[in-house]
């Protein structure tokens, strides 16, 4: 996949004594704690190979959502703080990293890089530190800008180093840290990044039956990915918000807490999908209950669509049940795989679980199959539910699970890693030698 790309990759790169910027998607941080660190963990290949060379790292990476993008105020908490994801680095490769301290414009967070960080890369060259750490990316104005704000942040970027490498296959969108610094620096794909499109090519030419599960609590920023899997794959099976607003929209449910935005997108592919029939695998049993967010006795129970008059009016519908996956239908759907893309939690979490586990433990039990797991929630919920399973699954080669769930989206929707607009960036750099 690579040759066809032209993709910078970093191991044609010369490190030695070189400041290397380095972006990566260690975005796992959540009021300040650390859930899950695979997506950190996942590059470590990158940072150990760049060391081994002689390279010296400065670290930066996006955490969550501090600006409002009704006001564009920009909140500097501990709640989206890198500082968490050094603590955890120090402590695992037992090394010394320095974040640098700037000074906030009021609600604007950091109007850019201060001179003030010239002294902590005179350490990191004399070796007294083993590296930096950027603060949040997203505390800075001109990462989510446009125009000239965001090119001068890019080029402030660029002044810190001599060679960009960009590993984070997760943050695809189209930010300063992430596609304009490929304009000032010599400019590489780590190997996370690598392998994340190299596994991509698992799902654009997959072996078959190819069978997608995609969950989401927004049908409409998922809506395009769908119509681009539902042509892809031999199956498509929905769960969340999703499935319930095709529910609506398809048998005349009506169902509590959908959105009439979700319902519209839903009814524009049940059109779409009406040449595709086959293809839609049903789960026939939902979950309802009169509570939104609590799952009690008697105020909850099962239902079969099937079932159901076409003009019923049901309370939430917060979960499939497990008796859907005992159905001969869709059990021979999954048995049969031979290759399986899951982006999907099929409850509402942290209550409404069955769904999820008897899916997830359905694809286990088909040994032959590739099982891909888009990044994010599909992860986070796996390692709660099914520990020993996600164990098992970070080193089996049937299975790859995807640092991020989004971007493998954007690309299926693409039909391409360079609908990812960092990737195609990279694939536009012409490196000297």
């Amino acid at each position: 996949m690579f040759d066809k790309l032209n993709l910078p990759m970093l191991q044609e790169a010369d490190l030695k004594g070189k400041i290397v910027l380095v972006r990566v998607d260690h975005n796992v941080v959540k009021k300040g704690i650390i859930h899950d660190p695979y997506r950190i963990d996942a590059t470590l290949g990158t940072l150990y190979y760049i060391n081994a060379k002689g390279g010296k790292i400065i670290l930066m990476t996006h955490v969550g959502r501090p600006k409002d993008k009704k006001t564009n105020s920009i909140e500097i908490s501990f709640k989206t703080s890198v500082q968490p994801i050094v603590d955890y680095l120090q402590k695992k490769l037992h090394i010394h990293l320095k974040v640098p301290e700037f000074y906030a414009n009021g609600q604007n967070g950091f109007s850019g890089i201060e001179t003030s960080i010239n002294h902590m890369i005179r350490e990191l060259r004399e070796d007294k530190i083993d590296g930096i750490y950027l603060p949040n990316t997203r505390w800075f104005s001109g990462e989510e800008a446009k125009g000239e704000e965001s090119e001068r942040f890019a080029n402030q970027l660029a002044g810190l180093a001599d060679i960009f490498v960009n590993d984070a296959f997760g943050s695809w969108q189209s930010h300063a840290s992430t596609v304009k610094l490929v304009k000032y620096l010599p400019s590489y794909a780590g190997f996370l990044m690598q392998k994340e499109i190299e596994n991509l090519s698992r799902i654009y030419e997959p072996s078959r039956p190819f069978v997608a599960v995609v969950a989401g609590s927004k049908f409409d920023t998922k809506i395009n990915s769908l119509y681009a899997l539902l042509e892809k794959a031999d199956y498509l099976v929905l769960g969340g918000v999703i499935y319930n607003a095709y529910l609506s929209a398809k048998y005349g449910f009506t169902i509590k807490g959908l959105s009439a935005e979700d319902l519209a997108s839903a009814k524009d592919f049940v059109k779409f999908a009406e040449k595709y029939q086959h293809k839609l695998v049903e789960l026939p049993y939902i979950v309802e209950s009169d509570l939104p967010e609590a799952k009690e006795n008697e105020k909850y129970r099962v239902h079969n669509i099937h079932e159901l008059s076409k003009d019923k009016s049901l309370n939430y519908v917060l979960d499939v049940a497990r008796e859907s996956f005992d159905e001969s239908q869709v059990n021979e759907v999954f048995m049969n795989a031979r290759t399986i893309f899951v982006n999907a939690v099929m409850g509402f979490t942290p209550h409404f679980n069955e769904g999820t586990i008897a899916l997830d433990e359905l694809i286990d039990k088909n040994q032959e199959a590739s099982k891909l797991y888009g990044g994010g929630d599909t992860m986070q919920e796996l390692k709660r539910l099914l520990p020993g399973l996600y164990i098992m699954a970070l080193d089996n080669p049937k299975y790859y699970i995807f640092t991020g769930g989004g971007a493998v989206l954007k690309a299926i929707e693409d039909n391409t890693p360079l609908g990812l607009a960092p990737v195609l960036e990279l694939t536009k750099k012409i490196n000297p030698k």
